[in-house]
């Protein structure tokens, strides 16, 4: 893979209404918690700031809970939530790792810039830039 055709980030929590419950619960009580979720949303919705920042890479950047992974995206990803996975050239690779969303803060800016760093990093360009 030369070039990012496409971004997926991966919560580490499941899509389903019950794994949602049980993620804002074990947040509430410091049990759970997800780096990428705390990122793209607020308390309740998706934050626009999150929108603004990912629309600056050029590339889309879709949002998948664990339980909605392929199972190609599952092997990659397993034992590595949340993360960001580029996608180019039919192949996949981690892109961004827990650790580096976790030092994000809760800043979407600080995870793009994360990806560009990281993109450079591995020689990788964005389609879109």
């Amino acid at each position: 893979m030369q070039r990012i055709e496409r971004l997926v980030g991966v919560y580490d929590a499941d899509g389903t209404l019950l794994g949602e419950l049980a993620y804002v619960v074990g947040h509430l009580l410091g049990r759970r918690s997800c780096a990428l979720c705390d990122i793209t949303h607020g308390s309740v919705r998706r934050r626009p700031a999150f929108d603004e920042a990912a629309a600056t890479l050029g590339v889309p950047f879709d949002l998948l809970h664990r339980d909605e992974r392929s199972p190609a995206l599952a092997a990659l990803t397993d034992g590595a939530l949340p993360c960001v996975v580029a996608e180019g050239d039919g192949e996949q690779v981690v892109l961004v790792d827990r650790a580096t969303l976790a030092a994000c803060g809760k800043d979407p800016v600080a995870l793009v810039e994360a990806i560009r760093s990281s993109a450079a990093a591995a020689g990788l360009g964005l389609v879109g830039t």
